[in-house]
């Protein structure tokens, strides 16, 4: 698939200085929008929306398929008339880190108070008609996942554990007489779910369509696995490597790299892929249509998986004794496309990345990534350089999962350093501290790459505190967010400049710009 020359930022919704205490599509997801057009970027790359689970990881959800309700805009619910503007007048405000204890504790329940408002005043409210009507329409469109992560958004409240494993066993084990009993009971609660993802839905829905009015387009990203404990493996067991007691017999990981000694034990289920071929992939076919009906492009993270998987004894505690088991790869990816015709995806090709990771990738025609912090460590991760780009890749300075670019050149050696340096000249000091980030910037987005993307934590120089995430560990991540105030004429121009003297200020969908004439 080829994609337009451009440019654009990584940022999570939930990273946004949204007020309510984290990033949301409310307004200041709007004004993002509006400081990507300024800058002349044509790519807002997002990490997965769905619900997180433990941990707080948009990579360890608890459905494939839903929208996370914390990122819901309460100021537009309000707008709507869903909830007094009074009510959501004491959240906490749009600067600092997530605090996801105090967002469940005093956003969760003001959604829900929302959602049973709209419950119970839509059938009757004039100003609300249009809205019950097209609420009513989403429930049927979406049924194929909507039910199932009400029903477990519902029973995770009731039995206060999202570990559905140990949950009652008719439950876990989903007999329909327990189905069709909790159901009845929770049927208040299930509407409310309903409503929730409802309100998502609109609410992205205006985002992407304010986003395609400025020539932007969403990247969205797709995990490859799923948690044990989301809706996906409660309601299709058949298709995990599951024991007769639903348990995993064998897990997710990849073995040690870059960034772990011992590898990185996910700890998600490994899928049967031969039972999924029997079946035409169907459960793969949904979600990689939902994932498109989502986003403009689709990353798919560890694309390697989809050649073969690391796989790892489930009793192991860490991902060094795994080994490398085959995947469907091209089988699959041809059935995808016949189901759903040419996709727009992007592999996430990093790490231990084998002559057959490369040929499917190739066979294809998806763009691969490169990391331009890879490329100085030694001569075998020049591929991450620019000079070593070819069109079909996805250029970035640092990922969600690396260091900030200033974090990793404060602790980086000498030796990376000094290649550094010889590679984009002097580093310019900011602020008394020397900070390549710009410089790095510039050599990604003159690249041939098709794509050239810089996580916003690099527009500001930040350091380390301002990393997303560090892998292998499990707490403390995925908290930052962008300061107020963040998006100025002074760094939209800068960005802008960059944009154009490296030809990436074409509008993606093919449109030329308008000149000021027009």
């Amino acid at each position: 698939m080829d994609f337009q020359r451009s440019s654009g930022v990584l940022l999570h919704v939930s990273s946004l200085p949204s007020y309510g205490g984290i990033g949301d599509l409310g307004p200041a997801a709007h004004d993002f929008v509006a400081f990507l057009a300024r800058a002349k970027q044509h790519v807002w790359q997002v990490l997965p929306l769905c619900p997180t689970g433990y941990g707080n990881s948009p990579y360890a959800g608890s459905s494939a398929f839903a929208g996370n309700p914390y990122l819901i805009s309460l100021e537009y619910l309000s707008d709507w008339g869903w909830i007094e503007g009074t009510k959501i007048a004491g959240l906490a405000g749009r600067e600092g880190p997530v605090n996801f204890d105090e967002v469940e504790q005093r956003k969760l329940p003001l959604l829900h108070e929302a959602a049973a408002n709209f419950l119970d005043h839509g059938p009757s409210d004039a100003k609300l008609a249009e809205q019950w009507q097209q609420f009513q329409q989403f429930r049927l469109a979406e049924a194929n996942w909507l039910n199932d992560y009400a029903l477990y958004a519902v029973l995770r409240r009731e039995y206060n554990t999202g570990a559905w494993a140990v949950w009652p066993e008719p439950v876990r084990r989903r007999d329909p007489d327990a189905i069709a009993e909790a159901s009845a009971k929770h049927a208040r609660a299930l509407a409310v779910e309903h409503v929730l993802q409802f309100a998502f839905a609109v609410q992205w829905d205006n985002l992407r369509k304010a986003a395609a009015e400025s020539g932007i387009r969403i990247l969205g990203d797709v995990a490859i696995f799923v948690n044990m404990d989301s809706s996906d493996v409660w309601m299709h067991p058949d298709i995990f490597e599951l024991d007769e007691d639903l348990h995993p017999t064998c897990v997710s990981g990849v073995p040690p790299d870059y960034f772990s000694s011992t590898g990185q034990r996910w700890g998600n289920p490994l899928y049967r892929w031969d039972v999924l071929a029997n079946r035409g992939f169907d459960w793969w076919v949904q979600r990689i249509s939902r994932s498109c009906q989502l986003y403009d492009i689709v990353r798919l993270d560890h694309f390697r998986g989809f050649e073969a998987y690391w796989s790892i004894p489930a009793d192991e505690e860490t991902a060094v004794n795994g080994e490398w088991i085959k995947a469907p790869g091209l089988q699959l990816f041809r059935a995808l496309e016949s189901a759903l015709g040419p996709l727009p995806l992007v592999a996430e090709d990093l790490g231990l990345i084998t002559p057959e990771v490369d040929a499917l990738r190739l066979e294809l025609g998806m763009p691969g990534m490169r990391v331009i912090q890879f490329g100085f460590s030694d001569k075998g991760a020049h591929i991450h350089l620019p000079h070593q780009y070819v069109p079909a890749t996805v250029a970035y300075t640092g990922t969600h999962d690396n260091d900030t670019t200033h974090g990793w050149w404060q602790k980086t050696g000498e030796g990376e350093r000094s290649a550094v340096e010889a590679y984009v000249g002097p580093i310019p000091t900011v602020d008394n501290s020397p900070s390549p980030v710009w410089p790095l910037t510039r050599a990604v987005a003159a690249s041939v790459a098709q794509l050239a993307i810089v996580p916003a934590q690099d527009l500001f120089e930040l350091g380390s505190e301002a990393r997303m995430n560090t892998p292998s560990i499990a707490a403390g991540n995925w908290s930052w967010r962008a300061p107020e105030s963040s998006w100025t004429a002074e760094l939209a121009a800068k960005l802008a400049a960059i944009a154009e003297v490296t030809d990436r200020d074409n509008d993606p969908m093919g449109k030329p710009e308008k000149t000021a004439e027009e």
